[in-house]
């Protein structure tokens, strides 16, 4: 079989879409192609004209002909099957076989002819593999990107918790000659000196809010006493935790950082647990799950997606050569991917992590993507944490709002909890009526955020409730915010052990739960 060229062209013959496989030139494209339609009998049935030089086997469609031109001496039936794989994969790219959406698809067209074709002669391929192709997908490339990000995160974070130590240092040396005027009323400065600032030109601080150190303008307490209350405790609550870091605690960090300027709600992104370099063993693994969610407001569930990745890393070559134990104790429909490098009939069989080649050891002193996962669904009963948002809207113009949340996974132990309700614009502070928890009114960004520490077991359920003026519609998008050390989806580290001796191995592990977007809209 020797196909000349795959066309798309109009009913009188004009060509939209053209591409040859074999040497010819425009003009003979065009002649061929213009005079197709006058081929066509009236009140036949066939799908293929002959000529004294070349074939024409053609799919009508309702205003274009799919045409291929062959030589004479090429198998029609091989023809026809060919033709009618053109066909099918035009409707791949075009919603409608029209004009306007060949033109538009014009580019992925020719790319999947030329996957069906190759110097004139039919490839053995499929739709499928035809659409896989056309995509250029990259497993590698995927994996280099999720790699470079971590790396890119763990290099921010390092750069704010040593601005954070240089800055407690600072003020730690000034507290000693002077005491804060602030004291008196509970309210501390968080605004540094332009000293400090001029003395760490390559380090931007970032501002710690202790709960002493909350304006007192942009909070109210609630009536129920739940609420946040301003205190003189700040100084004693900073000495206790640096206590507690000299006696070699583990103290998680909490503070939040800001997601950056001209966000819609204002919300404030909370860090990931992570471990110290002095804490992280020979072996490291870090489990990191991320959390996207979308719901409407009725409570219906648009997407709930859970990207995982299990990093490993050895502090030299002679811890290299080991396997991970992977227990997979998951029931839903996860999707599990290895790294090219990973024996996946290994992890298939025995649910162990290793190299292919078990001779070589895990690069030394690099955090390596070995295993990642990921889970899509629908279902409002695979929500971690669920919003009920209630505004009622009053006669005089303001608006009474009831939301409520309710803990659905009641494996997860949720922490730094932050709901972000947005407020009419006007900068009006709302009137706090009930809470469980505290808040926070941002007057500049008008956003209410309700901070809950942690949500548990012991406290499933909770609601704020608050009037203010504005109308329904004021109160959305509600962005969520947290983080938990329990994986979403069911799959842990069991073990660490050497590959040749098969003896386990201590190593040190941190697992996060951390939300990328999570809104009701």
């Amino acid at each position: 079989m020797v196909l000349l060229a795959a066309s798309i062209c109009t009913k009188t013959g004009k060509p939209l879409v053209s591409r040859q496989f074999v040497e010819m030139t425009r003009s003979r494209i065009e002649g061929l192609l213009a005079a197709f339609p006058k081929l066509i009998g009236t009140g036949k049935q066939h799908t293929f004209i002959e000529t004294d030089t070349v074939r024409y086997v053609y799919q009508p469609f309702d205003k274009l002909y799919m045409v291929l031109l062959t030589t004479k001496a090429s198998n029609i039936l091989e023809d026809l099957e060919t033709l009618r794989l053109f066909s099918r994969v035009i409707p791949e790219y075009c919603k409608s076989v029209d004009e306007k959406e060949v033109f538009a698809h014009a580019f992925e067209l020719l790319s999947a002819f030329d996957e069906i074709v190759a110097l004139g002669y039919k490839e053995s391929v499929n739709l499928g593999q035809i659409r896989t192709y056309t995509d250029m997908d990259s497993h590698d490339e995927r994996v280099h990107d999720a790699m470079r990000l971590c790396q890119e995160r763990e290099a921010k974070d390092r750069m704010k918790q040593k601005a954070k130590e240089l800055d407690l240092q600072k003020r730690s040396q000034r507290s000693g000659g002077s005491k804060s005027s602030g004291s008196s009323t509970g309210i501390s400065s968080t605004m540094y000196s332009s000293s400090s600032a001029d003395s760490k030109p390559d380090v931007t601080p970032t501002p710690v809010a202790y709960p002493s150190e909350t304006p007192s303008s942009s909070i109210r307490p609630s009536t129920s006493g739940k609420a946040m209350k301003l205190g003189t405790k700040g100084k004693n609550v900073d000495t206790f935790v640096d206590q507690l870091k000299s006696e070699g605690e583990i103290v998680a960090n909490t503070i939040p950082v800001a997601s950056g300027a001209g966000g819609a709600t204002g919300k404030s992104k909370t860090q990931s647990i992570s471990l110290s370099e002095a804490q992280k063993g020979d072996v490291h693994l870090k489990q990191e799950e991320k959390l996207t969610v979308s719901c409407t407001r009725d409570g219906g569930v648009e997407n709930l997606e859970v990207h995982g990745m299990i990093m490993l890393r050895v502090k030299s070559e002679e811890y290299g050569r080991i396997v991970v134990a992977v227990n997979n104790k998951e029931s839903r429909n996860v999707q599990l991917q290895t790294h090219p490098n990973v024996d996946k009939k290994l992890f298939t069989n025995e649910s162990l992590i290793g190299l292919k080649n078990a001779d070589r050891p895990f690069p030394a002193n690099q955090e390596v993507g070995v295993l990642k996962w990921r889970y899509t669904s629908t279902d409002s009963k695979d929500l971690p944490l669920t919003l009920n948002c209630w505004p009622n809207e009053t006669p005089n113009g303001g608006c009474d709002v009831n939301i409520e949340y309710e803990l659905q996974q009641p494996n997860l132990i949720l922490k730094d909890v932050q709901i972000s309700v947005p407020l009419p614009s006007g900068g009006q502070t709302p009137s706090i009526s009930k809470i469980d928890g505290d808040y926070q009114f941002d007057s500049r960004k008008t956003v209410l955020t309700w901070s809950l520490p942690v949500i548990d077991q012991t406290n499933s359920e909770g609601s704020l409730e608050f009037s203010v003026r504005g109308k329904a519609a004021d109160f959305f998008p509600i962005q969520v915010d947290f983080i938990a050390e329990t994986p979403f989806c069911d799959i842990k580290i069991a073990d660490v052990k050497t590959a040749d001796k098969n003896k386990s191995v201590s190593y040190s592990l941190e697992t996060n739960l951390i939300v990328d977007k999570y809104e009701y809209v």
